[in-house]
């Protein structure tokens, strides 16, 4: 599988929680559209708060997800994790780490999210270029 889309979606202001819940959302969105989703987080203990969050986001939403490594039989469409493992299919990888993800190229779809803290803004840009200097062409989505 190769990477044909990379969308960065940046955020006006910088709240506590706010990519945490655009990550719920687009997760819900791409899960809706019956692709399935890796969520790449910087540590434990963000990959347990965005677990948690997942199940509270919206009242009237479920997100079928689970935790990677899995512990049982596969099957959610919807994993969350610390690094993007090789041998996890998802179509769609949510990078929500300040890092490039290395082994991108085995999803269709990135996306990248941002919001306006200044560190997290400089970190995005620097992912913009390492896209672009693969060939790719990342489309950005003001929010």
């Amino acid at each position: 599988m190769t990477t044909s889309r990379i969308d960065f979606y940046v955020l006006a202001d910088a709240r506590e929680n706010g990519r945490a819940q655009f990550a719920c959302r687009l997760a819900d969105k791409v899960y809706r559209l019956g692709h399935t989703v890796y969520i790449a987080v910087a540590s434990e203990a963000r990959a347990s708060a965005l677990d948690d969050l997942l199940w509270t986001f919206r009242q009237d939403s479920f997100v079928p997800h689970e935790r990677y490594p899995v512990t049982g039989a596969e099957g959610s469409p919807v994993l969350i994790g610390v690094a993007p493992p090789a041998e996890v299919d998802a179509q769609v990888l949510i990078n929500f780490t300040d890092a490039f993800p290395e082994g991108f190229e085995r999803y269709e779809r990135v996306a990248e999210l941002v919001d306006a803290h200044p560190d997290v803004r400089a970190q995005s840009r620097e992912r913009f270029k390492r896209y672009r200097e693969r060939g790719l062409t990342p489309e950005t989505h003001k929010l």
